[in-house]
């Protein structure tokens, strides 16, 4: 059996992660959950947005399925997101985009973005100056860079992909995306039986668009990383059906990457396939490689038949009966 710290989170969290809960039940896989509460909820009763009962699971058990958390918007608490990717040196954050029939726009996407996950300007290092000026910090180190583009490489070595692109703006911040450009090249020397490329970020957005097929495996850096992400998910259905992978050396936090829909909270009909994937992606990590598919092929037949979608996808459907579907479908 095995021990994963749950984290349903806020909003729809809960509701997405107890379907979840559910669909990893009826492969047969035994987890003990150890279900532990972060996020405003948890701020609104204690005061503590992460409270220290939360750390101590992390720490002991090393394996965490995560729910969406809310993060406010032009200030407040800094993202909880960032703190624990930080914390636990979570520097490669994995997201497969792949096409599902009958649901978004093009049918022929099936690539994997990599992108860093501890530094850049997304680690929110900020300066205030005065009160009319603030600085963003920039911050690229050859070490996270190779880290990143090693696990990009390393994953098509093995998953037998054939291509991996770097994606940087290294024409104009030409020291710190020059270095993340430098380590990579360095890098893809090692692994000569990959193609190796590099695309201008905002060249990358149109290409994303224009001709998604082309690509397999991308390696970026943390804000990049973030926005091409969303960009891709657009490209095949949305954030609903995109799962998320955060690893360390030794810790893996798996995490819908949608946010929290406090709009449709407790309606019954938020859609818990983006959470469902990414214990998949769990699953692969515990080496239950056998029940990840299981899982990935069932989400897909129901995709595929359009049975019981919630609104988000099109359908009139509800949680729960989407979360049914998906186990008779196992």
């Amino acid at each position: 059996m095995y021990k994963v710290v749950l984290i349903p989170g806020d909003g729809i969290g809960p509701e997405v992660a107890e379907a979840t809960r559910k669909i990893v039940g009826a492969t047969g896989v035994e987890i003990d959950w150890l279900v532990v509460e972060a996020g405003t909820a948890v701020l609104d009763k204690t005061g503590e947005l992460i409270p220290q009962s939360v750390f101590d699971a992390i720490e002991a058990h090393r394996v965490v399925l995560k729910g969406p958390i809310t993060t406010p918007i032009g200030g407040g608490f800094k993202s909880i997101n960032v703190l624990l990717r930080q914390k636990y040196e979570l520097y490669a954050n994995m997201r497969p985009v792949t096409s599902y029939p009958e649901i978004g726009k093009y049918s022929e996407v099936d690539l994997v973005i990599f992108r860093e996950n501890t530094e850049d300007l997304y680690a929110g290092r900020e300066v205030r100056v005065s009160e009319d000026e603030v600085h963003g910090i920039k911050v690229i180190t050859r070490q996270a860079s190779e880290n990143i583009v090693r696990a990009a490489f390393e994953y098509s070595k093995r998953k037998k992909r054939q291509k991996v692109c770097a994606v940087h703006k290294a024409n104009i911040m030409k020291m710190a995306d020059g270095l993340f450009l430098e380590a990579s090249r360095n890098v893809a020397a090692d692994y000569p039986d990959i193609e190796y490329s590099e695309v201008i970020v905002d060249n990358m957005c149109m290409q994303l668009v224009m001709y998604p097929e082309k690509f397999d495996v991308v390696v970026t850096e943390n804000l990049y990383g973030d926005i091409l992400s969303d960009l891709a998910a657009g490209l095949v259905g949305g954030l609903g059906l995109i799962p998320s992978a955060n690893i360390g050396k030794d810790c893996a936090i798996f995490e819908a990457v949608h946010g929290s829909a406090p709009d449709i909270a407790g309606k019954g009909i938020a859609n818990p396939i983006a959470l469902t994937l990414s214990a998949a992606m769990m699953l692969d990590y515990l080496g239950e490689t056998t029940a990840a598919s299981r899982v990935r092929t069932a989400v897909y037949r129901v995709l595929k038949a359009g049975i019981e979608l919630t609104p988000d996808l099109g359908g009139k459907g509800t949680t729960k009966k989407l979360t049914g579907v998906v186990i008779d479908a196992l």
